[in-house]
């Protein structure tokens, strides 16, 4: 059957309407990721977590019949599930239930039936205070912070300023990986706990120059302050990074150009040298 499509005044924008039993955090996520392929068209997202029960899923369909558009679901509930489906079926609207082609290949390899348990990747187990944890550390850790329980980290970024440290940290920190980072200051010794690092994973980044200057005079500008400093030089940006490269040499840590690269980019390089790590050698 062909999914019925919007009218052609209507592709640039259109309703997309998420409903979860649970947080929507994975909906969010996949609705995101298929919708960013798509250039010169936006969403209006309607989102709806925790949906449970008829009086919610009333309020749904409400909202879905006055503004018709596109809908994707997570819901484990069969009969929440087909009412949801029937009334997108009478109004001509399409359904996408998003984890069910996932569903269905591993309960077919696994051979066992899945369990009706809402948001069942959110309980309270090891992993997830192991999250917590994670990010407890990494706060505590971030930008040169007690440099004297560095060793306890799994991973240390170290970069010159406005190479995305902090964000990659907190975005690996929700992974459960204990991340700290450091940051390279022309003319400021590094610290004899920074070389001296060995159990931690420690992976160098750098920029572009231009890039570098880029972001730092727009880092200026939002602070409201003068854009004609050291901070925005090139010529000394370009000192910067051939110090950091050469530092980055000297001790064999991976580097890693964030140039061009989205922070979950470079998370998932950096987590690629983690798991290169630990793996076994021959």
């Amino acid at each position: 059957m062909t999914a019925p499509t919007a009218p052609s005044d209507s592709k640039s924008f259109f309703h997309l309407h998420l409903v979860s039993d649970s947080t929507g955090e994975t909906l969010n996520a996949v609705a995101k990721a298929a919708v960013a392929q798509f250039e010169m068209v936006h969403p209006v997202e309607h989102i709806y977590a925790l949906v449970r029960g008829p009086r919610q899923l009333d309020r749904v369909l409400r909202q879905i019949e006055s503004s018709p558009g596109i809908v994707m679901f997570t819901m484990v509930n069969d009969k929440l599930r087909r009412e949801l489906e029937t009334r997108c079926r009478e109004l001509q609207i399409p359904c996408i239930a998003v984890l069910d082609p996932v569903m269905q290949v591993l309960g077919a390899y696994l051979g066992t039936e899945r369990t009706e348990k809402p948001g069942s990747q959110h309980t309270l187990d090891a992993e997830y205070f192991s999250r917590i944890e994670a990010l407890n550390y990494t706060m505590a850790h971030d930008d040169g912070q007690n440099l004297d329980t560095l060793e306890e980290a799994d991973i240390v970024l170290v970069g010159v300023s406005r190479t995305s440290k902090t964000p990659t940290c907190m975005y690996l920190a929700n992974r459960g990986i204990k991340a700290a980072n450091y940051p390279l200051v022309p003319e400021v010794p590094v610290p004899p706990q920074i070389e001296a690092l060995e159990s931690p994973l420690v992976v160098g980044l750098v920029a572009s120059p231009e890039r570098l200057m880029q972001i730092r005079r727009q880092r200026l500008l939002s602070l409201k302050e003068d854009s004609q400093t050291d901070y925005v030089d090139l010529d000394l940006i370009r000192s910067e990074v051939t110090a950091a490269r050469r530092l980055y040499a000297r001790h064999g840590w991976p580097i890693i150009d964030v140039s061009r690269r989205s922070i979950e980019e470079t998370a998932a390089a950096i987590l690629n040298l983690h798991t290169e790590r630990l793996a076994p050698s021959d």
